[in-house]
């Protein structure tokens, strides 16, 4: 039977505890609102270790003043039956409060790998993620914590985060689970209407053009961000594209032109919803 913990201090000995007995743990955080995306990196949790926690915690931290704390869906009902269903051993909790004393001053960044994609139109979002993993990482103590590649720049930094600062935690990447229609699966997906949900996979099929372009030798990164906006502009036209950026796989370096491989990553608005993907493309 899944285990639920609120409380800081009782997550931490709890945890101690398991280390004790020899037992392996993999963490999975989110901020709730589950969908299948999540299932999945949580039959991937399971593979690795002996005990799988999910954290659930919409972090204040990561939301600009104008952006959509308030409005995060939430249903703490489904996420208890999805993630008892899941064989979760233990779903952490925690109020905003223990998370973060009222004074709270320290942060955890990587500055660097924060300033594009995202980290133009969000600079403190990063800041936020990276703190409240950090200290997900120092109550949970997991062996492995597992990130989706859908927030593909979230993966990026948080393995730097690992590696810079020595932690002992292995980070493991889960694919992008995508609806039938080839949608990426997002929790802001709720924010769409009946008529943007439908034009939404369009944002993923632009993609695939791209790609497609690419390999058959268009390798200049202004002209395959103009495939994408025009196949955007003639399919979505209500949507804005917030970015279109072609990066190095592990610095996040924009490319002007592609040699062998890289990550194409967008962010579209569509309605009340900012809708991420991205895709590795090749040269031939």
């Amino acid at each position: 039977m899944m285990k639920t913990i609120s409380e800081v201090g009782e997550i931490r000995e709890f945890c101690k505890e398991l280390k004790k007995q020899g037992k392996t743990i993999a963490l999975v955080p989110t901020m709730g609102f589950l969908h299948k995306g999540h299932i999945s990196l949580i039959k991937k949790a399971k593979t690795l270790a002996d005990i799988v926690i999910v954290s659930r915690f919409v972090n204040p931290t990561q939301f600009a003043p104008n952006e959509d704390l308030d409005a995060y869906p939430n249903d703490r009902e489904r996420d208890f039956q999805a993630t008892s269903e899941a064989g979760v051993d233990i779903l952490f909790e925690p109020v905003k409060e223990a998370m973060y004393f009222e004074n709270h001053g320290t942060w955890v960044e990587v500055p660097e790998l924060a300033k594009g994609l995202c980290g133009q139109t969000r600079p403190i979002h990063f800041r936020g993620v990276c703190t409240i993993v950090t200290k997900l990482f120092n109550l949970i103590m997991p062996d492995y914590a597992v990130f989706g590649e859908k927030d593909y720049q979230q993966l990026t930094i948080i393995r730097r985060m690992v590696r810079d600062l020595n932690m002992n935690v292995e980070i493991v990447a889960g694919e992008i689970i995508r609806e039938e229609d080839g949608l990426a699966m997002s929790s802001r997906n709720a924010y769409l209407t009946k008529e943007e949900r439908s034009l939404a996979p369009f944002i993923r099929k632009g993609l695939l053009l791209l790609a497609e372009k690419a390999k058959n030798g268009e390798h200049c990164a202004k002209n395959l961000y103009a495939v994408f906006a025009h196949f955007i502009q003639e399919h979505i036209p209500s949507a804005r594209i917030d970015y279109v950026t072609m990066v190095d796989k592990d610095e996040l370096v924009e490319l002007e032109t592609l040699k062998d491989s890289a990550v194409v990553a967008v962010a579209v608005y569509l309605g009340k919803a900012r809708l991420l993907d991205n895709i590795l493309i090749e040269s031939k």
